[in-house]
């Protein structure tokens, strides 16, 4: 039973992790709203659509996070008392899938930051810095995110692990 909880409280703090994705989401449509009111400068005009895009995205991801670990906590239940040897198997599994996966995300998103960093450079108009500017501070703001996922995933596959003996 322990297993039990464990698990359903991974998908819980997976489900918190997404409303506070959707909140940052919703601050980058605060801050894009907030740059087509009160942006002069053409640098600030710039800022309006790539960070309403970023936004846009932000919230895809939430969902994303939102509806994949929501039905869980439900299904560990029914999974777990069906077959609990079962259970365990494919969660360490699935854990170590996505552990695999954050690792490439973890290369994959500085390499992007790079690119950027390199757009706000080489390319001297307002839109190509803010687009810049904006998908550096999307790509940070999901290493911060999927370092906490991976750190959750990390704990929970050593348990796993640990129960499988």
């Amino acid at each position: 039973m322990d297993i039990l909880k464990v698990s359903t409280d991974w998908a819980k703090a997976e489900v918190f992790s997404s409303k506070i994705t959707l909140l940052f989401g919703l601050l980058f449509f605060i801050i894009a709203f907030g740059f087509w009111q009160l942006g002069k400068t053409p640098m600030a005009k710039a800022f309006v659509w790539p960070i309403l895009v970023s936004g846009v995205l932000i919230l895809v991801i939430s969902a994303g996070l939102y509806f994949t670990n929501k039905p869980r906590i439900a299904q560990f239940e029914t999974a777990y008392r069906t077959d609990a040897k079962a259970f365990i198997t494919t969660e360490t599994a699935r854990t170590a899938k996505s552990q695999s996966e954050l690792a490439m995300v973890f290369k994959v998103l500085p390499l992007i930051i790079i690119a950027a960093a390199l757009l706000i450079v080489f390319l001297n108009t307002p839109l190509w810095r803010a687009i810049g500017i904006t998908t550096i501070a999307l790509m940070t703001l999901l290493m911060f995110i999927d370092s906490n996922t991976d750190a959750r995933n990390t704990v929970y596959n050593q348990y796993l692990l640990s129960q499988q003996q």
